[in-house]
């Protein structure tokens, strides 16, 4: 089966990991771009990315008084980080043959050169291994294949439209599908309206990610410890219970995770099922149901089966389920 009519493409962690580690470091410099230039939102939202047809991109960025505003995007297509104004002009920064060191120089040149000023608090990495190092310093990370990127970027967006899928079936308070370029993972975040009292000595950083009681579901190419492409989903707080909770679809499990749980389902697993998509799906879901189950949340009312809310389209919509055409 050719990767164009695969709806999951395989894709092993260690058959790209240099990649992967330059492409994280490159995620990193434009999302702490965003985090300066972004309009704050609740959970961060301003900061994180959405996957285009062709990468992923950040949300405008800049404001009303002062301007341009302006997005950054990854195209891997043609393999460059493309820089966008309101005022028509924009730069193009190559990702081929570049260090995490000329990247960070070189987006901070465009930027310059477009006029937008920025001012990076921090300018390395976070919660990397290397995260007290500056940007402008690493030249270890210098991989980067073009195929490898495009591939990785083929199963996020096959994945974001899994996560899209899901989405749609809840009708409560619920984050963009995104990607968080701190972890490296793409998820979507359903929200109960219960504030959570964190204690005081939580960073700011998990104090605004989890200030509402939470559901999360989620997807990430693996790590040191988890190394292979995996399906995740937790709730956050974690009720009583949980983890004695059976999953779907097989293979689904626990792990302990924090001082908590959460659940995997390994990508490769779902490859494997007749409908990858149906399974991925299922798992999101048995989590969803048992999570909100005994956490306390109104499911039927939050309901939205086909992003229908409205009980006389939903009617019309089980009749003629084309409709409308």
């Amino acid at each position: 089966m050719t990767e164009s009519a695969e709806s999951l493409p395989a894709i092993p962690l260690e058959s790209w990991r240099p990649t992967k580690d330059t492409l994280h470091r490159f995620a990193q410099v434009v999302g702490k771009v965003a985090l300066a230039k972004g309009i704050r939102r609740n959970h961060w939202w301003h900061m994180t990315f959405r996957l285009t047809a062709r990468g992923w991109t950040t949300v405008p960025l800049g404001t009303a008084r002062n301007g341009p505003v302006f997005t950054c995007s990854f195209d891997f297509f043609d393999h460059v980080l493309r820089i966008a104004t309101d005022r028509g002009v924009e730069v193009e920064i190559d990702l081929l043959q570049q260090s995490v060191a000329t990247f960070y120089t070189d987006v901070m040149g465009g930027l310059g050169d477009l006029g937008i000023q920025v001012v990076m608090p921090h300018p390395h990495p976070f919660d990397l291994p290397d995260s007290d190092r500056p940007f402008e310093e690493d030249t270890d990370h210098a991989a980067y294949d073009p195929d490898k990127a495009r591939r990785a970027f083929r199963v996020l967006s096959q994945v974001g439209r899994i996560l899209e899928e899901f989405s749609a079936t809840y009708s409560g308070k619920i984050s963009p599908v995104q990607l968080f370029w701190h972890t490296f993972d793409l998820a979507v975040q359903r929200f109960s309206p219960r504030q959570i009292d964190l204690p005081a000595a939580v960073d700011s950083v998990t104090r605004e990610a989890y200030s509402r009681e939470v559901i999360s579901a989620g997807f990430w190419f693996g790590d040191d410890k988890v190394p292979e492409p995996t399906f995740y989903s937790y709730v956050a707080p974690e009720p009583d219970g949980l983890a004695d909770r059976t999953l779907k679809p097989a293979g689904a499990h626990w792990v302990e995770s924090g001082s908590g749980h959460s659940a995997y389902y390994a990508y490769d697993a779902a490859r494997r099922t007749g409908d990858p998509v149906g399974a991925a799906l299922e798992f999101f879901q048995s989590v969803y149901a048992n999570g909100s189950e005994l956490a306390g949340w109104d499911a039927d009312r939050l309901a939205c089966w086909g992003g229908i809310t409205d009980p006389v389209l939903e009617q019309k919509a089980a009749r003629w389920p084309e409709w409308p055409a």
